[in-house]
């Protein structure tokens, strides 16, 4: 069977600071500039959550693309929106919420629950010039 990648297209708007506590106010602020603001940054979200697999001959489909809407939406989603990604986020609790990090964690969440298809990348948009994608490589 032939296998496809099909994505699913998801947002969400949260708040955070990009801080590091073993670095000195000083340097977070010439390190992070105005995304280190004591008093928090938001972010209008896209999640492009990609998914790979051969294309189910009786359905057609490599994966139903509103279980994975689901999927997400319960895991991740949920927890994100409208949310301070520093205080409120149990799956982020002591990691400093990059784009970088923040695609990592929801990668660790959500892979093990993609089934029988497989997780093969995620793209985060934190604005509409800046994105980072995860294949799930370490």
């Amino acid at each position: 069977m032939p296998v496809v990648t099909i994505t699913r297209r998801l947002r969400f708007n949260a708040a955070h600071r990009i801080h590091n506590p073993a670095l000195s106010d000083d340097e977070n602020a010439r390190l992070y500039g105005k995304c280190n603001n004591p008093n928090w940054h938001g972010h209008n979200y896209l999640l492009d959550v990609s998914v790979t697999g051969e294309v189910d001959p009786r359905t057609g489909y490599v994966i139903d693309l509103g279980d994975v809407r689901d999927i997400v939406t319960r895991e991740v989603i949920d927890k994100l929106d409208h949310r301070n990604l520093n205080l409120d986020v149990d799956f982020l609790r002591g990691i400093n919420p990059t784009s970088e990090n923040l695609v990592v964690a929801i990668w660790r969440v959500i892979a093990p629950l993609i089934t029988p298809a497989r997780l093969t990348r995620l793209r985060l948009w934190e604005t509409e010039h800046n994105f980072v994608d995860y294949d799930g490589n370490t």
